[in-house]
């Protein structure tokens, strides 16, 4: 089990390098150079989209966006950057998230239950997103294979989605969470004690409609803002389209990703997606890769500062408990 997570990420990287050299090193290339300075536009509109992410994520937490907002949106791009770049299924960088959110001060009940339900909030959004794209598709293409295919992965989501949401908005049960508690006390995993009070957390964060309700408002409004990634690269390689056919190009590239959740970043399988989706507008299978590597690109640009702040969080939080500056 320790090798899948970094076999996995190799095997994305080889789809994406099999994808690059069989449509052309050379054509890819060029289309990725055309960018230019689009590429920084890409890069900042991520900026964007995580700040939003990050106080979608403290609207959960009382207080938080006014008290410490800085804090949710620098550890919203931790999150992200282990998410994307380091070789764990997608969720390692939330739970990852939770965990410094204590580093700040926040009850550790309340961080993983904020996280959970933030997880909830951005995965029921994006099925509205992706909801809105299919819609799309159907609406200004003649082939609605891939709408098709997209609508059945909808209706399979749905009781997945469901089945999350039940789980959150029930809660473990005291009894369980105080068997878990007990087995983790016996094996000196200290760490875990905030488990003790999660279910109270978790219903005190769904107790607050209005924040659930905003945080969900801005969540959704992000993914939306993805697609301007989409329309400013495409733009500036010279193959315009409309922010709506940009908004179905990016559904579909999010929608495989979630799907392929356990390859880092959806490494290779996300890129696949973006060309079978562009080829529907017309855009050729280089451009499309040309989009993915310059959204890979903002990734990187973000995700690798996003790293060394997680190891110096880390690294202070160590200092600290052996006593050290």
């Amino acid at each position: 089990m320790k090798l899948f997570a970094p076999l996995t990420a190799l095997l994305g990287l080889s789809v994406l390098t099999a994808l690059t050299a069989y449509y052309g090193f050379a054509p890819v290339g060029r289309a990725v150079a055309s960018v230019g300075w689009g590429a920084g536009l890409v890069i900042l509109t991520r900026v964007l989209e995580l700040i939003g992410a990050g106080l979608g994520w403290g609207l959960l937490v009382k207080g938080a966006v006014v008290r410490q907002p800085l804090v949710f949106i620098g550890l919203r791009f931790i999150r992200e950057a282990i998410n994307t770049l380091f070789p764990v299924a997608q969720v390692g960088g939330d739970l990852i998230g939770g965990r410094l959110a204590t580093y700040f001060g926040v009850a550790g009940g309340v961080a993983f239950a904020s996280v959970l339900i933030d997880v909830f909030v951005q995965v029921a959004t994006l099925l509205g997103f992706v909801l809105g794209g299919v819609g799309i598709l159907l609406l200004v293409t003649d082939d609605h294979g891939l709408a098709t295919a997209l609508s059945w992965g909808l209706v399979a989501a749905v009781p997945a989605i469901g089945g999350f949401f039940v789980v959150l908005r029930v809660g473990p049960s005291n009894a369980n969470i105080a068997r878990f508690a007990a087995f983790a006390e016996r094996r000196g995993w200290g760490a875990l004690d905030h488990v003790k009070r999660l279910g109270e957390s978790l219903r005190a964060i769904w107790g607050r409609p209005g924040a659930l309700w905003a945080s969900a408002i801005v969540h959704l409004s992000i993914w939306w803002l993805g697609a301007l990634e989409v329309w400013i690269a495409l733009t500036f390689m010279g193959h315009p389209v409309t922010l709506a056919d940009a908004a179905a190009i990016e559904s579909v590239g999010q929608a495989v990703r979630a799907a392929a959740f356990a390859m880092p970043g959806g490494l290779g399988i996300q890129d696949g997606g973006l060309i079978a989706v562009c080829g529907l507008f017309g855009i050729s299978a280089e451009v499309a890769l040309a989009v993915a590597l310059v959204k890979r690109i903002a990734e990187l640009a973000l995700g690798i500062p996003g790293l060394i702040a997680w190891q110096a969080l880390e690294g202070r939080k160590l200092l600290s408990s052996r006593g050290g500056p």
